[in-house]
């Protein structure tokens, strides 16, 4: 093929999109813990009130796990596909970088949820956040398939579960965010969001889950 521009030929290393994810990945599972805060020592004299004040981090203490679990997931799913993928090109190393630029915002939206887990609107931006993440990945699963980026021993059976394993993560996300408007609140959509991620984490030691 005779090469007659210069995106013909920009972007195309697999190794360079995977050390770019795998930093940002790195710091952002960093800057998510930043929002643990040591308790004020100005305000603590007795056990009993260190004791007070650690539980008052408990919040920030969840939706870090959480939030830490939501990261290691996304970048599991992203290495997944790049071990899939033969090469790249110039509009899969957009459509990945894309998928960064929101990953780096996730310690935000851990930090607004973290400080209004009460809020309903802190619950949603988070899962807007994992939504938005999740439609990236698809969509850089497709381009994949559709501009012939795989591999050749990529089977179908392979191109679907990666396929099923993204739709059925968001489904499952989108249901604990609809819990938020019953009177589970914030606390029930965040407690099926975490059961959802330790699904993911530790389905395939339990054989009925590791098919989801």
């Amino acid at each position: 093929m005779a090469l007659t521009s210069y995106n013909q030929i920009a972007s195309r290393s697999l190794e360079r999109i995977g050390a770019l994810s795998d930093g940002l990945f790195a710091i952002a599972m960093t800057l998510i813990v930043l929002e643990i805060r040591v308790p004020d020592p100005g305000a603590i004299v007795t056990d009993a009130d260190l004791s007070r004040a650690l539980g008052l981090l408990l919040p920030h203490l969840v939706i870090y796990g959480l939030s830490f679990l939501t990261l290691g997931i996304f970048w599991n799913g992203q290495q997944t596909q790049l071990s899939y993928i033969a090469r790249a090109d110039r509009h899969l190393s957009w459509i990945y970088l894309a998928f960064l630029a929101f990953v780096a915002l996730m310690p935000f939206s851990t930090s607004i949820l973290g400080e209004f887990i009460d809020l309903r609107l802190a619950l949603l931006l988070y899962w807007a956040n994992i939504a938005v993440l999740g439609l990236i990945l698809y969509g850089a699963w497709l381009y994949a398939i559709r501009a012939g980026l795989l591999r050749e021993d990529v089977s179908a059976e392979v191109r679907g579960l990666v396929k099923r394993r993204i739709v059925v993560a968001q489904a499952l996300y989108a249901f604990g965010a609809l819990l938020s408007f019953t009177p589970l609140g914030t606390y029930g959509s965040i407690a099926w969001i975490v059961l959802v991620q330790l699904n993911f984490a530790v389905a395939p030691r339990i054989p009925w889950l590791s098919r989801i």
